[in-house]
C-alpha cells in the first residue's frame, strides 16, 4: 500500500512540476499578417488569371500533350524572358527549365504541376473563369497549384530582367500529370538523372502559410513539410457460388466484408506512435496554443503515452499523423437487387507511416481479411518517403528564407498525409521540402479539389520574393 501511495505521490509531483513549468514559460503569439501590396498584387494575379482560364484537368491514362503544349504558349507569353533566356525542355507535356548558374554543386529545383483536378458542381464564379473580385481570384488551379507555377516563374522573370546570374544552377520543373500519379514527374526526374543532376534542395507543394494549422493555435504558421507519407489501395474480395437471395446462406460475400469491416474499425490493426518529425510539429506550436496545449505538447515526455491514446479520438487529422490509415472507400456486389453476389468487392485506401510502412501495414489488412476468406490485391502502392533532417543545413535555409521574407512568421515543421510530385525526387536529393508560400486559410483548403477554389492576391507579391530569396540565397 505504502508503495502504491509513494508511486501516486511520485506522479502527482511530476505534473505539478510540469503545470509550475508551463505557468513560468512565457506563451507566444503569432502576429504576422499577410501585407498590401496592391500594385503588384494586380499585376500578378492577372498573370495567374490567365493561367487558370486555361483548362489543365489531366485525365488518367490519356495522352494530353496537345492540350499542354497549347498551356505552354500561354506560359511563354506571360514570361518571355525565361522562355529567352533558360533552356527548355519539354517532355510529353512536362517541362523542366534550367537556368546556368556560376556553379552546380548545390543545384536547386523550383517545382509545381500543370494539371488540375475536374470541376464538377455548382460555383460562385466559373470554375475557368480567372475572375478577379475583392483581392480573390477564382478558378480551379489557382491555390492548387499554378499559384506556384506562377509565382517561382515570375521570380525568374524578374531576377533576368535584373541581369541577375544565379549563384547555383537552378531548374524550374512542372508535370502535368501529378493530379492523375502519373508517369509525367518520373520522366522528369529520369531526365535530371541522366543529366547527373543532384539538388541540394527541391521545393514543392504540400505545406504553405497556414491560418490556424490546429484547432485552437491562433495565427498564420509556415507548415514546412518534411515528411510525407506513403500510399496505397487494397481491393478486398469474396466470394461465392450467388445464389437467389431468397435463401440466403450464412456468411454470404457482404456478410464477410461488413464483418472485416467492423473487424478492423473496432480493432484497428495499425500502431499509433509519434514521430520525431510529428513531435517537433506539437513541441514548435505548443507555445501558441491555449494552456492545456502548452502543458500536454510542451511536456511531450511526460504526456507522450497519453497524448498517443487521446488525439486520434478527438480528431480524425489529428490521429492521421500518428499512424497508417484505412479509409474505406469503393465497394461492389451484385447487378441485381436479388442476386447473391458471386463476388463483392471492397477498396481500402491506406497513408503509411514510417513506424508501420507499407508492407506491415498491408500485411495487417491481409491477417485479417483471411480470418473472413477473403482475397487481397494491392494496386498502386508505395511506401513512405524518407524526412527530411529537420536539423540539416538544407531545412535551415529554408527556414532563414522564410523568416526572412515573412518576418515574425513562425516555421514549424509538417507532416504531409496527402501525395505530392516530391516523392519521386527522393531518389536523387535528400531535402525534398513541401512549401508552396502561400497563404492557405480555411476556404483554401476546403476549395481545393473542392467547390469554389480561390486564393487571395495579397498571397502572391510575398510567393514571388520568397522564390526569388530562395535563388538569391542558395550559394
Amino acid at each position: 500500500m505504502k508503495i502504491i501511495l509513494l508511486i501516486l505521490l511520485l506522479i502527482l509531483a511530476v505534473i505539478l512540476a510540469a503545470v509550475i513549468k508551463t505557468c513560468l514559460t512565457p506563451a507566444k503569439q503569432s502576429v504576422w499578417q499577410p501585407k498590401e501590396d496592391l500594385q503588384r498584387e494586380q499585376m500578378y494575379a492577372e498573370k495567374l488569371s490567365e493561367m487558370v482560364r486555361y483548362e489543365t484537368v489531366s485525365v488518367p491514362d490519356e495522352d494530353q500533350r496537345e492540350k499542354f503544349l497549347g498551356f505552354h504558349k500561354v506560359l511563354e507569353k506571360l514570361f518571355p524572358l525565361v522562355h529567352e533566356h533558360l533552356e527548355k525542355t519539354e517532355l510529353d507535356g512536362n517541362l523542366i527549365f534550367y537556368w546556368k548558374g556560376k556553379r552546380s554543386d548545390k543545384p536547386l529545383i523550383l517545382m509545381g504541376h500543370q494539371d488540375v483536378v475536374p470541376a464538377e458542381g455548382e460555383w460562385l464564379h466559373e470554375p475557368f473563369s480567372g475572375d478577379i473580385e475583392d483581392r480573390k481570384i477564382w478558378g480551379r488551379g489557382s491555390a492548387d497549384t499554378k499559384c506556384s507555377v506562377m509565382s517561382f516563374l515570375q521570380a525568374v522573370e524578374e531576377l533576368l530582367k535584373e541581369g541577375y546570374v544565379p549563384e547555383q544552377d537552378v531548374y524550374l520543373t512542372s508535370s502535368c500529370t501529378e493530379e492523375v500519379g502519373g508517369p509525367g514527374c518520373p520522366k522528369i526526374v529520369n531526365e535530371l538523372k541522366r543529366r547527373g543532376v543532384r539538388p541540394y534542395i527541391v521545393c514543392d507543394e504540400g505545406g504553405a502559410i497556414v491560418q490556424e494549422p490546429i484547432g485552437g493555435v491562433k495565427g498564420y504558421y509556415a507548415m514546412i513539410g518534411v515528411l510525407e507519407k506513403g500510399q496505397g489501395n487494397l481491393l478486398v474480395s469474396a466470394r461465392s457460388n450467388g445464389g437467389h437471395s431468397s435463401y440466403p446462406p450464412k456468411n454470404s460475400p457482404i456478410a464477410r466484408l461488413a464483418a472485416f469491416v467492423n473487424d478492423i474499425e473496432k480493432h484497428s490493426p495499425m500502431k499509433a506512435s509519434f514521430e520525431k518529425e510529428t513531435e517537433a510539429m506539437f513541441s514548435t506550436l505548443a507555445p501558441y496554443g491555449p494552456f492545456v496545449y502548452r502543458l500536454l505538447f510542451g511536456n511531450m515526455r511526460l504526456f507522450k503515452p497519453l497524448l498517443v491514446k487521446i488525439l486520434p479520438m478527438i480528431s480524425p487529422q489529428a490521429g492521421a499523423l500518428l499512424k497508417t490509415t484505412v479509409a474505406f472507400t469503393m465497394q461492389s456486389g451484385s447487378d441485381g437487387r436479388n442476386v447473391l453476389p458471386q463476388k463483392a468487392t471492397l477498396n481500402l485506401n491506406l497513408r503509411y507511416i514510417p513506424h508501420q510502412g507499407m508492407k506491415e501495414s498491408n500485411d495487417a489488412i491481409r491477417r485479417i481479411a483471411a480470418k473472413y476468406d477473403l482475397e487481397v490485391e494491392e494496386i498502386g502502392c508505395y511506401d513512405y518517403c524518407e524526412p527530411v533532417d529537420i536539423h540539416s543545413a538544407a531545412y535551415a535555409q529554408v527556414e532563414q528564407v522564410v523568416n526572412e521574407v515573412f518576418p515574425d512568421l513562425p516555421v514549424c515543421p509538417y507532416v504531409m498525409t496527402g501525395g505530392t510530385d516530391a516523392r519521386f525526387y527522393q531518389e536523387i536529393c535528400d531535402a525534398c521540402i513541401r512549401f508552396s508560400p502561400v497563404v492557405y486559410g480555411p476556404a483554401q483548403m476546403k476549395g481545393m479539389h473542392g467547390l469554389n477554389e480561390y486564393l487571395d492576391t495579397y498571397s502572391l507579391p510575398g510567393a514571388v520574393d520568397f522564390y526569388k530569396a530562395m535563388i538569391l540565397r542558395n550559394h
